[in-house]
């Protein structure tokens, strides 16, 4: 048996319509699942591939709206490609605001959901990567000692030495050792590229006590970062 590495997800209290979709999706090489309610998908197994789900707005019991809010709160990576009979203006906006790939009224060109659902899986598929790297960074940083970890997060706001020092009241020479420790341990050659590490594990920036800090977060600051790495 083959197990599928994408779901799309049917969810629309119509049998009717949930069986007409399947056949599309099947003719466009798509394995799907229907779910007559919003409660029947949330008590399926966490799929844990790239998950698109198409959702009837007005259904019993939770709603699609109430759908999409309560897989906002779980923080998944599932997208929604809303579905509706009923044109509403207010409904599609909260929707679209709220993280929907698309809103398609009923009745729909089959291609444009078909499209929709492509751009939902190629969403998904960029948040489970980018939740991936996040947990192979974090994984990284938890190499580190709690006092490397501390010279890591001032080194992220441009501090030199002599400064981290002042802030962690130790040596000079003391800092500079954790901070090679830092960059053999999380394999970075460079300032550049150990801060868009740390923004990448989520790192969060340090208050300073002793030292004007400088916040090094665009493009423009690479060339400036580069020079840094000169100086320690």
């Amino acid at each position: 048996m083959t197990v599928s590495k994408e779901l799309i997800g049917i969810v629309d209290d119509d049998q009717s319509i949930r069986r007409g979709l399947r056949r599309l999706f099947k003719l466009a090489n798509y394995a799907a699942e229907t779910f007559a309610s919003a409660e029947d998908y949330l008590a399926r197994e966490i799929f844990d591939g790239p998950t698109c789900l198409v959702v009837d707005v007005r259904m019993p019991g939770l709603n699609g709206l109430g759908l999409q809010e309560t897989l906002r709160s779980r923080a998944g990576c599932e997208q929604i490609v809303f579905i509706t009979g009923h044109s509403d203006v207010a409904t599609c906006t909260q929707a679209m605001k709220k993280g929907a790939v698309d809103f398609l009224l009923k009745p729909f060109d089959g291609d444009e959901l078909i499209e929709a659902v492509a751009r939902a899986l190629a969403r998904a598929k960029e948040c489970l990567h980018k939740r991936a790297e996040r947990r192979e960074a974090r994984g990284r940083i938890d190499t580190l000692t709690p006092r490397e970890f501390e010279v890591l997060r001032f080194v992220l706001i441009g501090m030199l030495n002599k400064q981290i020092a002042a802030e962690l009241e130790t040596a000079e020479k003391t800092v500079k050792v954790h901070r090679g420790r830092v960059m053999q341990k999380l394999g970075m050659t460079s300032v550049a590229d150990l801060v868009r590490f740390s923004q990448s594990a989520g790192v969060t920036l340090p208050e300073v006590r002793h030292a004007t800090k400088v916040q090094y977060t665009s493009r423009a600051a690479d060339a400036r970062l580069q020079s840094l790495d000169t100086l320690h």
